[in-house]
């Protein structure tokens, strides 16, 4: 599909071309893009780079870690770890992991578990790439698969514990768990039991503990009872952090030389905890819409994607080509792409973001044609991504460079 030279601008710009001076972010990105064919995706580097400084200032001097599967468009990875603040990447796959630290990444901090024994062999088998991964563990099971990998190719493994950092309040049968189902890890006794374990297989060294909070940094300020569930985590986790630090750390015979926590909804209280040496934070670069109820900073959406009207088919109504690119999690209208320009468009509720077209309600203001294009904003930050081989980077109203993400470099890992 080749997209028209020009596009309208709805109610803020004449008909027929361009604003000759575009202010708004509709024209920005209209006119930075004219000519591209859509779907397409842009970064607003401008906003990209305010939103990188902001997560550094909020983790008031503790080393920000990027989170690779919010991003996953490895030049701005790289561009985002050249600023002062950031160090090392979370990765979301021993595959990634291996991929990254061959073009040039030496700090790859992997985020969940795995089983992919031919990607841990990988590892285990170049001797950069051992020594720059961590591998993240709960279970012994995966410290068997990591060991068995060190001992064929001579190698120590790092190893990281997963542990859990939801909240859990009452007791027994009535307990409620706020925050995601990850480690069965949880305890300052599980962490020493899990320490022992990994030890006794050999050829593993335990690097530290992370803590992923979700129920603070993944949950948007929307009401006082909301901020109340936070606090109580906030206070809750501190304690429990610190034993559970404390009990590996006895088993290890030295103090700890990782200890991961936070995201970017909770950089603050997170970077704040006595025992903390680093935080990561990936979304808050992109600040996608489930981002943008927080109290904590301030959102300044930076990736958009662009789609073009390819009809209108009656009265207050456009279809755009494309769409369809609906968020990982609970299938809500929260995970659905949302149009952003020009203002006051919505999805049709029956229709939703379809798999090659997507029919949208048009109020009269916008008067939307054939040829037009419309802005969307993504519910999470990098999955997008993985929709596109190429991401254009925009700053003003020029493409400042065009970039392949993970797709278009041949990396698809999950």
């Amino acid at each position: 599909m080749t997209a028209p030279t020009a596009h309208r601008t709805g109610a803020d710009g004449p008909a027929g071309a361009p604003a000759a001076h575009p202010r708004t972010l509709g024209q920005r990105l209209d006119a930075a893009t004219a000519g591209l064919s859509a779907p397409l995706v842009v970064v607003d580097v401008d906003a990209l780079e305010a939103n990188a400084a902001d997560l550094v200032r909020r983790a008031g001097g503790t080393p920000v870690r990027v989170a690779s599967k919010s991003v996953r468009v490895r030049h701005v990875l790289e561009q985002v770890l050249a600023r002062p603040g950031f160090a090392g990447v979370m990765a979301y796959a021993p595959a990634e992991a291996s991929w990254l630290v061959g073009h040039g990444v030496r700090d790859v901090l992997l985020g969940y578990p795995t089983v992919d024994t031919a990607a841990i062999d990988a590892v285990a088998a170049d001797s950069v790439a051992a020594r720059a991964v961590t591998f993240m563990v709960d279970d012994a099971v995966q410290a068997d698969l990591l060991a068995a990998a060190a001992r064929r190719h001579g190698r120590r493994l790092r190893v990281c514990l997963d542990v859990d950092a939801s909240l859990r309040v009452g007791r027994g049968p009535l307990t409620v768990h706020l925050g995601v189902r990850r480690s069965p890890v949880r305890t300052a006794h599980d962490a020493a039991a899990l320490t022992v374990a990994v030890r006794q297989r050999g050829s593993l060294d335990v690097r530290g503990v992370m803590f992923y909070e979700a129920q603070v940094a993944g949950l948007p300020d929307t009401s006082a009872a909301v901020r109340l569930v936070k606090a109580a985590s906030v206070r809750e986790l501190a304690r429990r952090r610190a034993d559970v630090v404390d009990a590996v750390a006895t088993v290890l015979g030295h103090p700890l030389e990782l200890v991961n926590s936070g995201g970017t909804g909770s950089l603050e209280v997170s970077a704040a905890a006595p025992a903390v040496t680093e935080v990561t934070a990936g979304s808050g670069l992109f600040v996608p819409t489930l981002f943008d109820g927080y109290r904590a900073f301030e959102a300044r959406p930076a990736a958009y994607v662009g789609l073009d009207v390819v009809r209108v088919p009656g009265e207050g109504w456009a279809t755009v080509f494309g769409g369809g690119y609906v968020a990982s999690g609970p299938a809500t209208p929260s995970r659905l792409p949302r149009p952003v320009w020009p203002t006051g468009l919505r999805l049709a509720p029956r229709e939703g973001a379809g798999e090659v077209q997507t029919p949208l309600r048009v109020p009269a203001r916008a008067d939307l044609r054939v040829g037009d294009r419309v802005w969307f904003r993504h519910a999470k930050a990098g999955e997008v991504m993985e929709r596109f081989a190429h991401v254009h980077l925009v700053r003003g109203e020029q493409v400042e460079a065009t970039v392949p993400t993970y797709r278009g470099e041949g990396v698809c890992v999950g």
